[in-house]
């Protein structure tokens, strides 16, 4: 973190899963900004301790593990538990697209290894916070899905598949956690982090030239966005997912 006085604690506390980088840390940035205590997770140990440093090791500890791991789930709420009391608001956002290329030439196994960390792996998150401290308490829980789940996606079919579940299971947990814990969804057009690079690399500008709003997105958008929608001024929104596209999409009836 920087030098500056870390702001009061809210007295609040989160849980982001895949935050070591990218959106997972821009979004944990945000929470720690405004003084929330954070749990972090990621796959590797290294990396997860550097950006805890970062963040500021006296406000947000970091647990290591694959998100779609039973074992792994259970251990980063308990962690939570132990080290703050309490589980205010999850965002699950860890995700992987391991494959480019056509639908029609996708390996099924692929296909289940992407639904295994991008869904089912949000849902048992959200199982455990929703039984260790949510249901008694209330909070919010945002899900990271992507425009690619809400409009065809060419070449990262299964991701964008997995990213309408994610839209759909944002739905179907906020209408069995109502009234006392709300679930969104943020859906980022494209971002400029390590996992999105494939998609703007070496062309930027002419990516970036397709938004009307004239740039790829950054971390710190999507974490202004997580930071809304998990705090007292979103109070009234359930069930909704807000698309974060730098105004993409107004460009679909176009040519």
């Amino acid at each position: 973190m920087s030098t500056q006085e870390p702001p009061e604690l809210s007295g609040k506390v989160a849980l982001v899963t895949g935050a070591s980088r990218g959106i997972g840390y821009g979004i944990a940035e945000a929470l720690v900004a405004r003084g929330d205590r954070v749990c972090i997770t990621g796959r590797g140990e290294e990396a997860l301790k550097e950006a805890v440093e970062q963040l500021g090791s006296d406000r947000v500890i970091g647990v290591a593990g694959k998100a779609h791991d039973e074992v792994h789930q259970a251990a980063a709420v308990t962690a939570t538990m132990e080290a703050f009391g309490r589980v205010d608001f999850l965002v699950n956002n860890a995700g992987t697209n391991p494959v480019f290329g056509p639908i029609a030439e996708l390996d099924l196994n692929v296909a289940r290894k992407v639904y295994e960390t991008n869904v089912i792996s949000a849902l048992g998150f959200a199982q455990q916070t929703w039984r260790a401290w949510q249901k008694d308490h209330g909070g919010a829980i945002v899900n990271i899905a992507s425009v690619a789940g809400i409009s065809a996606s060419p070449f990262i079919g299964a991701y964008g598949m997995s990213k309408a579940a994610m839209v759909n299971l944002t739905l179907q947990l906020a209408h069995e956690f109502a009234p006392v814990v709300r679930v969104n969804a943020i859906a980022p057009a494209v971002v400029k982090t390590k996992f999105a690079q494939a998609l703007y690399e070496g062309r930027e500008a002419e990516a970036a030239a397709a938004y009307p709003l004239g740039r790829l997105g950054v971390p710190q958008d999507i974490g202004g966005a997580a930071a809304f929608l998990t705090s007292d001024q979103s109070d009234w929104i359930t069930g909704q997912t807000l698309v974060v596209d730098g105004g993409i999409f107004l460009n679909a009836g176009v040519g």
